[in-house]
Formats: C-alpha cells, sequence, structure tokens
C-alpha cells in the first residue's frame, strides 16, 4: 500500500537502528509503523520518517503494525526545528491530532488541517495564537465537539455585546439570559471573539486562517479554544503546558494595537 503521512511521533527506542512512528495518513487516518534501520544515517528512510516530515509511505501491514518499506519526503518542516516556541506548538498538534483523528478511517480533512497549520506555523505568515485557536477548534468539530456558536441557547438571539461560552455544554448564553450558575464556569466571549470563533467553525476551509486580530484578541480567543477543548476531552496534554510556559516568554513584545477584523 502507498499513502501519503505526517509522522507524528517517533520513537527510537526499538533496536539499535530501526525507528517506530506514528503517523497520519490520508487513506488510513493514524497509524503505527516500524522503519527496518531508519535511523541509520546512510539509510534512505532517514529524513522521511523523522517527526514532522510528511512523506509518501510504501506500506504492508504487519500483525500489529505497518511496515514501512520505503519512504520519500514530500515537505519536511525544518523551519519548525529553528524556534522553541514553534517546535513546541507543533508537537502538541501532533499529540492533539493523534488523540482526535480517526484510526484505520480517511482522514484527509485532518491531515490537510495539520499541514496548513504547520505551513502557516513555518513561514510566519500566521500568528501562533491564530493557527493554534483554528487547529483546535476546527479538529475538535471534524471529531463531533463542534460547538454551538449559532445563536443564545436560551432565548435565540444571535449576537449580544456579551456572550458567555459554556465549555462543558459546547454552547453560548447571552448576557440576558446568564444565571449564577452558568456564570462561575462560562467564557466571556466580546463580538469580535465570536464573530472569530463563528469563522473558525463554519466558514469553508480554503477561509477558515482568513482573519486578523490584535494580540489581546488573540490571546482571549486562543484560551476560549483551549479551554473549550481540555473541558471537551477531560485530559490535558504535557506538550501544550511546556508551549504555554514558552509562549509566556515570547508575549511582552507583541503588537496589541491593531483592531480585530475579518477578511472577507
Amino acid at each position: 500500500m502507498t499513502t501519503d503521512a505526517l509522522i507524528i511521533r517517533e520513537n527510537n527506542n526499538i533496536g539499535e537502528s530501526d525507528r517506530f512512528v506514528t503517523a497520519l495518513t490520508r487513506e488510513f487516518g493514524v497509524i503505527r509503523a516500524s522503519a527496518k534501520g531508519a535511523r541509520n544515517i546512510k539509510n534512505r528512510n532517514l529524513a522521511a520518517t523523522q517527526l514532522l516530515s510528511y512523506s509518501r509511505l510504501s506500506l504492508h501491514r504487519g500483525r500489529d503494525k505497518y511496515i514501512i518499506q520505503d519512504a520519500k519526503p514530500i515537505t519536511v518542516f525544518f523551519e519548525l526545528r529553528g524556534e522553541i516556541e514553534k517546535l513546541a506548538l507543533a508537537q502538541y498538534f501532533c499529540d492533539l491530532t493523534a488523540v482526535l483523528a480517526p484510526q484505520e478511517e480517511p482522514a484527509e480533512d485532518f491531515l490537510r488541517l495539520m499541514l496548513n497549520s504547520l505551513h502557516f506555523l513555518a513561514q510566519g505568515s500566521r500568528e501562533p495564537k491564530l493557527i493554534k485557536a483554528v487547529l483546535e477548534l476546527r479538529m475538535l468539530s471534524l471529531a463531533g465537539f463542534m460547538p454551538d456558536l449559532s445563536a443564545c441557547a436560551l432565548c435565540g438571539a444571535l449576537n449580544s455585546d456579551t456572550m458567555l461560552l459554556l465549555p462543558s455544554e459546547g454552547r453560548i448564553v447571552c448576557r440576558k439570559c446568564v444565571n449564577d450558575r452558568q456564570s462561575s464556569g462560562g467564557l466571556v466571549l466580546s463580538p469580535d471573539g465570536l464573530a472569530a470563533m463563528r469563522h473558525i467553525i463554519y466558514s469553508e476551509f480554503e477561509k477558515c486562517f482568513s482573519f486578523k486580530m490584535s494580540e489581546t484578541g488573540l490571546e482571549s480567543l486562543s484560551r476560549c479554544a483551549e479551554v473549550y477543548m481540555l473541558s471537551q476531552l477531560g485530559r490535558g496534554f504535557k506538550t501544550l503546558d511546556f508551549y504555554n510556559t514558552i509562549s509566556s516568554q515570547f508575549a511582552g513584545g507583541r503588537n496589541e494595537n491593531s483592531k480585530p477584523t475579518l477578511d472577507e
């Protein structure tokens, strides 16, 4: 079998030169595979089976995993290895994908989302927090955890000066309808924040990354998307904790003066 795949995990603790990987494939979703001798510097599969490599894999199915017979790199995101913040975020994306993407089922939309996210992150053409929010919310939606952001769940109001997102329930309520129980666990969404989340979830894929916000707005959006993800999945990620620690060191010099806008 031949498939395009993104390597999202690698384990070099098997044999002297073998490599065990987890890959997100177009046709088979998340698979686990081994590549004999792939850690050897002279092995032709070395680069194509490294973490964050997008490669064409030739496989055959073993008893409990796939065997990589040949691997040819299509894109290797070398740029991500040069900046610790970007690398930490990319590793978190990989861990989230390993949890949410299907196994032994087609996963083209998941792969497309990951490749676009890594491309924007590597090229620096989108803010990391914007990429993070888009990947979290869009991937959650693909996996069946899409929140209902269409209107207030109680009165049907489309917009309000303030909306609250209820992370555990996956719905929003307006200021008029909110009660003390809801406000204690709700996340405040400004009109711009709600517009951004709706854009991420409901827009066509080609447009889901096409919006801009101030650093303050992105910080709030990223926090809301993250809290929603953690609440829905009921678990955390060590790579996310590490990224948040690293990211806080870079927060001081970012521009917070631009106004939130949505691209057409």
